[in-house]
Parts: C-alpha cells; structure tokens; sequence
C-alpha cells in the first residue's frame, strides 16, 4: 500500500501527489492547493451522481433480464420489446434534427482523413512510436509486410534482396501513377524531377512535362534544380518523394528516388484504458508521467537494440520550400488524444472523506487536463494541439445521461483549471447498446464539445451478449459479425454522423484491424471503412497506418460522405435484432472447437494482464495466429462462453476441461519469455488461471460484463503477493 498525504477530505497517495505537486503543476499557474480543493468538490459533488448511474444500469439490466424470463429463451416479439425498453427508459424519445456546434477543432479532426493509432500510454517506447507516426517509409512498410509476394525470388533475408526491392520499388511508382498522375507516362519511366518557376516537371523518356492534376505539387527541399524531396498533398494528405543517388536504393533508381514518405497516422489515441493494466497508484502514476512528457515534448526513452543503445524522441516538425517560394512547416507528429477509462472503475491512488476510492474516470480528467495544460501554453516547439483544446477520448458511456455526465465533468474540470469553456473536447465510443440505440440523443448531449464518434465490434458485442444474456443462446461468435444487429449498427453511426453535422467538425471511426502480421488481406479489406464514409479507423502499428492511409487516397471520404447523406437511415429496429443462436444445430465438435478458441483467447490474455501488467500485445491465437488483444476481447470472449454455459450449449466440467487444456497450450507459446509464470499443472495456485475462470463462470454477474473489476482485484492480489 502507498504511502499516503491528507489533502482536505481527500488522502493522496504520495506517488500521485508528488506527480502533480513537484512536475505537473509548476508553469500551469495553477495552485498547488487549489487544484487539490477543486478536486475535492467535485468528487463530492460528482461521486455521488457517478454512483447513480451505475446503478441504473444494473437497474435496467435487471428489468430486462426478468422480461427476457418472463417471455422465455429464444421468444422475442420485436414490437413487444421495443415497447418494453421504451417503458423503462432504455431507449428514449429522439428529439428534433441538429447539427453539432464545435468550435477550435484540430485539423487533424476537421479536415483531414486517415489511420488511427491506439496505444498503451504506459509503455514509453509505444507512445513515442505512435506519436512519431505521422510520417512513414512506404518502401519499409511493402518491403517487410506480406503485402508484397515472396514469389519468385522476392523472399525476405537477412541481407537486401534487389528482386523484393524491384517489386518494392514498383509498387510505389503505382501508388504515384494512381494519387499525381503525370500529364504523360508513367512515373515508372520518369528519369528526373526538378522545379522551374515554382513548377514541378518530370522528364520521361527524354521529355519533359508535369502532372496531370495542377496544384498537387506543393513544396520541397533542397535547390531547386536538384531537389532532395518533392511534396505532394493529394486529398489533404501528403506524400515526400525522397532523392539521393549517394543511397545505395537512389542509386539503382532511374530518377535517383530512394524512398517514399507518406502522412501516415493523423491521430493517435494515448490509451489509459482498455490497452493498459493501471491498477494502483504506482500505475497511474507511470501513465500520467508518460502524458506529461508528450505534452511537454520531453518525453525519451533509451532502446538498446543489437548491442546499440539510442535514445528515442518527438520528432521536430518538417521544414520545406513552398511551391510558391515561401517557407512551408508540417507537422511532425500525430496528433494526439488521451483516452480516459470511463465511469465504471474506481481507483485506490486517492480516497475520499467517506473512505471509498474515487471514481477513476474523474481522476483522469482533472490530472490529464492539468497536464495538458503544459500544451495549451505554447511554449513547447513541439505542440499537440494547434486548435488549444483537449481531446478525450471516453468508452464505456451508456446512453445520453452518461454522456451529459461526462459534459458535466468536463465543465467542472474547466472550471477548476480556468480553461475557457469547452476547451475539453469529447470522443464518444459507440460501443454500448444503450448507446447506440440512443445515438443520435448521445450526440446532443455534447454537440458543443464532440469530435469523435467510432464503432467498436468487440466491446459492443460484449455488451449485446450481456444485455441478452437471457434471452437465449447467442450464434457462435464468427457469425455474429455477419448478422443484421451488425450492418445497422455499423451503417447507424455514419448515417447519424452525417445528419448531426459531424463532416469537417469531427471524426466518424471504425474499429480496429486486429491481425498485425496480415497486412496483405487488410490492404484488401479495409478500404471497406473509407468506403463505409469513415474518416478515420485504427490501425495496430505504426507500418499499417502507413499502408492503410493509402485507402484514404484512393477513397475522397469527404466525397464519399456527402454521396451517403441521403441514403435511407439505418433502423433501431435492425440494431434491437438479438443475434441468437437460435434453432441452428451444432455439433459437438462445433462446440468444442468454439470454446477451445474462445478459451485460449481468454488465457492468452489474462495471463500477461495479471502476471506481468501487460494491458495490450499481440497473442497467439489457436492457430498461433497473433491477434493484438485488449480488454474489449477478454469481454466477448468470456461473455460468450458464460451465455453458452447459462442456456445449457456446454457445461462447467466441459469448460473447464478445456480451460486447462488451453492453458497448457499458452504456457507453450509462451515458453520464450523468461519472465513467464506457467499456469499448468498448478492451477488452483496461479492467479491468472482463477481470473480467467472467474470471468467464464461468474461472467453473468459481472457489471456489463466488464472485465476490470475481476482483472484489476486480481492484479492487487498478485502485486501483493511479490
């Protein structure tokens, strides 16, 4: 247990009071203790109201778990439903058209399209890899990921394989053909490119000429007659293409170009949530500092790599000669949100008078507003914000009155601070039910703050079989990404996106690509988010946001929005669908295989969560496959085999069995990683194990069917323990 400063009504532990007081608040002009009265009020204020709200959702639950009995499994009369959620509260009256109001919004948000990163604020390492992403080598992206084919000779070795590099090479020049055409030929065949009277020409096959669409070309370095980089800006994206026959690449080239460099990941999300294991105050207090030091641009973390040691940074912003002469500067890094956990978790780094931990989600936004406030002061070269807000990212809201909470929240953070009235901006994640279904009036709730709405298939499918849990046995999990619920879900989001103003005032999101080493089938498939009218989704490294922001040059999102604006609106009434199993057979191997994946999924997990603090990473699925895995899921997994156990599709003994045998099978894939604690055979002795067993058996009980509370108890105990 930390040590522990009193500070009013509220007792602070001394890792967390120490943060704020010696390097967060000095140069904000914040008062030390101010800050501290000002956050003791509002947690009396707010705690209270915060606690409301969770009941309330235990309260609907309740209401809708006794009506799912009452009318029995797999009996669900789709206008008696409806009626019955609207009774309750659960789905409210939709008020009249609007469009949002925001203000001071990042370009980044407002008016550009493209990948998102979501990274673990905890890690250093990750969060400067991330922020560094704006920018990205298209030539490293193709040449190490298996979008370009090993066939015929074009292997990846140890040393630089000229074959792998031609088809490198290649596929470049067409991504230059597609985004600035030239006016004649091809790019493949261009020999030089130079800049005449603020004009860019390219010779091909002896001749001179320019691209095909005037305006792309917008600045460069180096002499005029001799550049080193060509800057092109296609769909308000920009490409570098890089010169220097003294590389051993520019060499080979006909034109002498040794790379191409893309604006990659326009934003990035530092995570406090999902993809983190933040349990205590030694942990929050990691994640703040990490914030701290991106917001005041010091952030370094020291790699040693092959024997060689450097020290990792924020990259500068880039420096060009404008096409019209004049000095040109974009930004160097991504620009970055901060996502709070959201109104479920409490954390024991601070207490209040009446001796409970305070809610964690108010803690968030009070310490990392203080912190960014570092940023709002522009006196650090390397700014995140160029439109002085904040922007929060906040999961987990259930509907209109736990967005206006959050409103309410943020006012009073604003306040606390002296920050101007919505300088906080909001990211709502659409990935409850409750939410979703109430989308629209989500939106309003903060149409004066709102940049960001996104869908999320995982926790959003986690809660749909919570919700549900009752009403009978859901499809196997495969198949309910293809059921109605979904499409309406996905399609819903953009529909009132577009109809509530969000273009050119705030991002619409898709979810993430969660298979990090298939970058080929992602290249194939998700354009389908561009296309679906998103201007942003996530992507799960800094090389694929550097791959997929190609889709945003194919696709004109802005374009492609205003084609979707009068399409007919998706239906709550298709959302409301319940994705059951219903009469479907299946085999006993079916089943069997399905909680083997699940199972292993579960463990693959839980076990870096609660041994090693491991909150995201990529885990080897069945298949040994890796799949980059986060809390969101833990959740539809393990709710999935509690619906199976409830309705009767396996049993505990059956689960059981197979939740050994599976932690068998990771404790292999793990058996590379020294610091790895096997859970077999030992199972009533490893913690991760009875977590993980926990979430399956006891997962009709768990609030939404979070994993935090389960994980984080779990987590305590074995930091306890060592």
């Amino acid at each position: 247990m930390s040590e522990r400063i009193q500070k009013g009504g509220l007792t602070v532990a001394t890792e967390i009071h120490e943060l704020v007081n010696q390097q967060v608040i000095p140069g904000t002009g914040i008062d030390a203790e101010a800050f501290w009265v000002a956050l003791e009020e509002i947690v009396n204020d707010l705690a209270p109201k915060n606690r409301d709200l969770l009941q309330k959702r235990q309260d609907l639950q309740d209401q809708i778990d006794q009506w799912h009995q009452q009318q029995g499994a797999n009996n669900v009369d789709p206008v008696a439903y409806k009626a019955f959620l609207t009774q309750i509260g659960y789905l409210v009256a939709e008020g009249d058209e609007f469009t949002i109001d925001t203000a001071s919004v990042e370009p980044e948000i407002a008016t550009q399209a493209g990948p998102q990163l979501v990274v673990p604020i905890m890690n250093a390492r990750f969060a400067l890899n991330a922020a560094n992403a704006r920018w990205g080598s298209l030539y490293d992206a193709l040449y190490g990921t298996d979008v370009i084919s090993t066939d015929d000779g074009a292997e990846k070795t140890g040393q630089y394989n000229p074959v792998r590099g031609d088809k490198v090479i290649a596929y470049g020049r067409q991504f230059l053909d597609d985004t600035a055409p030239l006016a004649n030929g091809s790019h493949a065949d261009a020999s030089e490119y130079r800049i005449v009277d603020g004009q860019l020409l390219i010779t091909v096959n002896g001749l001179e000429g320019q691209l095909a669409t005037p305006g792309l070309f917008v600045g460069y370095k180096g002499e005029a007659d001799q550049p080193s980089v060509i800057l092109l800006k296609h769909n308000n994206l920009h490409i570098e293409i890089q010169l220097g026959r003294e590389t051993p690449i520019g060499l080979s080239d006909k034109a002498g170009i040794k790379d191409i460099v893309i604006e990659s990941a326009i934003t990035t999300i530092m995570d406090c949530e999902d993809s983190v294991a933040a349990v205590d105050a030694e942990d929050k207090a990691l994640a703040y500092s990490n914030w701290l030091g991106l917001m005041k641009g010091d952030l370094s973390e020291t790699i040693d790599k092959g024997g060689k040691t450097s020290v990792r940074r924020l990259k500068a912003d880039r420096q060009y000669i404008g096409a019209d002469g004049s000095d040109l500067v974009l930004k160097g890094r991504s620009m970055l949100f901060i996502r709070n956990v959201g109104h479920l978790m409490t954390n024991p780094a601070i207490i209040d008078k009446d001796g409970n931990e305070i809610p964690e989600g108010i803690m968030d936004a009070m310490i990392t507003c203080l912190i960014a406030m570092h940023d709002l002061k522009g006196d650090n070269e390397l700014r995140n914000s160029s439109a002085n807000s904040i922007n929060i990212v906040k999961p987990k809201m259930h509907g209109p009155e736990e967005v206006a909470f959050a409103n309410e929240l943020f006012e009073r953070v604003e306040d606390a601070l002296g920050l101007d009235r919505f300088t906080i901006k909001i990211g709502i994640m659409d990935e409850e039910r409750r939410t979703s279904v109430n989308l629209k009036e989500c939106i309003r709730a903060v149409k004066d703050r709102v940049v960001f709405i996104n869908t999320g298939f995982l926790d959003r499918t986690g809660d749909e079989i919570h919700t549900s849990m009752e009403a009978g046995a859901f499809a196997p999990k495969g198949q309910l990404k293809t059921m109605t619920w979904i499409g309406a879900y996905e399609d819903q989001n953009v529909d009132l996106g577009l109809a509530c103003g969000l273009p050119g005032k705030a991002q619409i999101g898709k979810g993430m690509w969660a298979v990090p080493d298939n970058m080929s089938d992602m290249m194939e498939q998700k354009i389908g988010h561009p296309v679906a009218g998103a201007n942003t989704a996530w992507v799960p490294s800094p090389t694929a946001a550097t791959l997929h922001v190609m889709h945003y040059h194919k696709v004109n999102v802005q374009s492609r929005q205003q084609e979707l604006a009068t399409r007919t609106r998706a239906s709550v009434d298709d959302i409301l669908t319940i994705p059951l199993l219903g009469d479907q057979p299946l085999s006993a191997a079916e089943i069997e295989r399905e909680i083997e994946n699940n199972a292993q999924g579960i463990l693959g997990y839980v076990v870096r969560w609660v041994n090693q603090g491991v909150g995201c990473s990529k885990v080897p699925d069945i298949n040994n496959v890796g799949l980059m895995e986060d809390r969101a899921t833990l959740r539809i997994s393990s709710q999935h085999i509690a619906n199976w156990l409830h309705h009767g599709i396996c049993d505990k003994d059956q689960v059981l069995a197979i939740m050994q045998r599976m932690a068998a099978v990771v404790d292999g894939q793990n058996s590379g990683d020294k610091e790895y604690t096997n859970m077999a055979p030992n199972f009533d002795n490893s913690i991760a194990f009875q977590a993980a067993c926990e979430l399956v058996f006891d997962g009709c009980a768990q609030p939404s069917g979070y994993t935090e509370p389960v994980l984080h108890r779990m987590r305590q105990e074995l930091k306890a323990s060592l």
